[in-house]
């Protein structure tokens, strides 16, 4: 957004009005009075600002008045409430900075945040002690004010020992739990008592906090300490806070509604390239948003234009766009959105910081009491919300998710995905799809009696169309280790859901059945089963809407289904027509299964690709704007088209080459 100057009257100018400056002053003053504490163990060091700013408001008041009634202001005295003015935005400036920081490093950082409101208490005390209140006319009781309201800045602050016994027992706490002694409950819920966490709300937008202010390094002393109190308050927020009901995360789809689907994006939280939602929005050179993963194949690709608005770029630079990755997570929470990547099968990103030993003995203590408890439990309600905390703790990394397969949760959520309870049934899914990230714990679903079947039933009848593509996510995710893709193509109950929701799936859950699809197919074995089920159709339907969809053509073509696909009407004009239209990838994914038709077909698929108008013109394109793999086949499928095509002319000189490639075609 561009700036604009500021006008002449606004306070923070030189030439402001003093009128101006007094109004702008009782303003902050008011404000400053007003303000509640950031959290109730800095109530000591804000009432004391709190109270010097209601002895000013008067003075500011009576400064109007004088004014209104045509007393100049001496010039001393203006520069003087000037700086004032300074002093009291700076004073704002805390308030605002600590109200936005996270209850537990607002804690572990009090001294600093005393010593700043210290350091400003001592400015305006010298400010008001050379303010000319003489020249100013005022009332003997209001210059009385002033001066108390100096002698109060001054006052040395009382001990904060209430203050610091809560800081080392916080500490304290962190230490047992990294000797694995496993927290009171009393006790713990005391100290959170006393940071104003007592729900499971504010104790879920601490967390988050936490992890935010983690990843962004705003505190690189106390990093260790607030890494620790992430898994605490984890571990805080199951024992002490596990007889709240959660809030659905997929509350804006109705669970009743099985043509319900996901909840679109807004626009500006949508890539300009792939528009999907960006997971990290980054900014370039021209000021215009991207997600990172798009941008940066874009670039791979040897661009250095804007795609958005087609200028040459300065450099290629890109910067984090964090006010709105901010944005994009709070809708994404509200909503009920995966923030995550979807691609569960590959490798998680790393961490910014690692996780230390307090915070991987409160996950492992996190883990056992949820498991038992899931274990003890015997009402859906309570299941639901044991579930739904596991599902939260298998986000939260490895560590986590290999404490929760160690625990014994596999073999206690796979029932539970047969529940009626549509949001139960989620949950447990979901949670399955999380833990299937870790190698182990893919040993450990697969070798569970039921739970390919239980993953199955999902897919074809879940409650939700989430939970429908969380199952197909979930088989994706198994799919990635060799000897498991194997097994998952041998049952043919897997492969009839995974089509069936390519054909039948709204757009993301078309997406994952995809992706599911096109790793099964990596198995020269499956191949033969996908076709059978009718994986070409499903995904030739799909392609327009899908990059995938030519990937998984690709694949299948490569592995022994080239003839089923020719033999599909309109396969072959449909893959030139993505070739020609489709985003990068999918052009690149096209181009490769027209290469793989015209080779393993040959006349069958090379006569469609030739019969097509414009197909020439297509190819070249791609040669000249796709990525480097893609102009690799694009010159390969012209190579290929032109040979057929003089064989053909041989072979019957009465009927002419009239679609042989042009000479563009011919040059590369």
């Amino acid at each position: 957004m561009a700036s604009t100057a500021e006008p002449s009257s606004s306070p923070y100018s030189s030439s402001a009005p003093d009128a101006d400056i007094l109004r702008s002053l009782r303003r902050l003053a008011r404000d400053l009075a007003a303000a509640d504490p950031p959290a109730p163990f800095l109530r000591a060091v804000f009432a004391s600002v709190s109270r010097r700013a209601r002895l000013l408001v008067a003075v500011f008041d009576d400064l109007l008045l004088a004014l209104g009634a045509g007393a100049g202001m001496p010039r001393s005295a203006s520069l003087c409430l000037r700086e004032v003015l300074l002093v009291l935005q700076r004073f704002k400036a805390v308030v605002a900075d600590c109200s936005a920081r996270s209850r537990m490093r607002l804690l572990l950082q009090s001294d600093d945040v005393a010593a700043r409101v210290r350091e400003l208490q001592h400015d305006l005390a010298t400010l008001l002690d050379i303010l000319p209140v003489g020249e100013l006319g005022l009332a003997d009781d209001v210059a009385d004010l002033l001066t108390l309201a100096s002698r109060q800045c001054r006052r040395p602050a009382p001990e904060a020992a209430a203050e610091q016994e809560l800081k080392a027992s916080v500490l304290a706490l962190i230490q047992e739990v990294e000797r694995e002694i496993v927290p009171e409950r009393e006790r713990l819920e005391a100290i959170l008592e006393e940071v104003a966490i007592n729900d499971p709300a504010s104790c879920s937008q601490e967390i988050e906090i936490l992890e935010r202010e983690i990843g962004d390094r705003l505190a690189e002393r106390w990093t260790s300490a607030m890494i620790a109190l992430v898994g605490l308050l984890r571990y805080a927020k199951c024992v002490l806070f596990s007889a709240a009901t959660p809030r659905p995360l997929d509350s804006k789809v109705d669970a009743d509604d099985d043509d319900a689907e996901p909840l679109a994006p807004p626009p500006d939280f949508r890539c300009p390239i792939s528009l999907d939602l960006m997971r990290d929005p980054v900014v370039s050179s021209s000021g215009q948003t991207y997600d990172r993963e798009s941008i940066t194949r874009w670039f791979g690709a040897g661009k250095s234009t804007c795609p958005k608005t087609g200028q040459v770029l300065t450099n290629l630079e890109l910067v984090p766009n964090k006010a709105l990755k901010n944005l994009i997570s709070r809708w994404c929470r509200e909503n009920g959105v995966a923030m995550e990547g979807s691609e569960p099968g590959k490798p998680e990103p790393a961490p910014p910081v690692a996780a230390n030993k307090a915070a991987v003995e409160a996950a492992r203590m996190t883990a056992s009491f949820l498991v038992k408890k899931l274990s003890a439990s015997f009402s859906p309600g309570s299941d639901n919300r044991v579930v739904h905390e596991i599902r939260l703790l298998a986000k939260s990394g490895s560590e986590s998710r290999a404490f929760i397969g160690e625990a014994g949760a596999v073999p206690l959520l796979v029932p539970l995905l047969n529940s009626e309870d549509a949001a139960l049934q989620l949950n447990a899914v979901t949670a399955l799809l999380n833990l299937s990230i870790l190698d182990a714990n893919k040993k450990r679903i697969m070798h569970t009696d039921g739970a390919v079947a239980a993953l199955c039933e999902v897919m074809g009848s879940g409650a939700t169309w989430r939970a429908k593509e969380n199952a197909a996510a979930t088989v994706l995710s198994l799919s990635a280790v060799h000897t498991y893709r194997r097994r998952l193509g041998r049952n043919p109950l897997v492969i009839e859901k995974v089509v069936l929701l390519v054909r039948t799936g709204p757009p993301s859950t078309k997406k994952d059945a995809l992706a599911a699809l096109l790793c099964l197919s990596a198995e020269r074995e499956n191949v033969g089963k996908l076709v059978g089920a009718g994986a070409a159709e499903a995904a030739l339907s799909a392609i327009s809407e899908e990059e995938t969809a030519a990937a998984v053509l690709a694949s299948l073509a490569k592995r022994g289904g080239a003839e089923a696909i020719v033999n599909i009407d309109g396969a072959v004009a449909k893959l030139v027509a993505e070739m020609r239209r489709g985003t990068e990838w999918s052009r690149e994914c096209a181009a490769a299964a027209l290469v793989l038709l015209c080779r393993r077909a040959g006349a069958a698929a090379a006569s469609q690709v030739l019969a097509i108008s414009g197909v020439e013109w297509a190819i070249w394109e791609l040669m000249g704007s796709g990525s480097e793999r893609a102009r690799r086949k694009a010159a390969s499928l012209g190579r290929t088209c032109r040979r057929w095509a003089a064989a053909n002319a041989a072979q019957n000189a009465d009927c002419p080459a009239s679609t042989v490639s042009p000479p563009t075609v011919a040059a590369s």
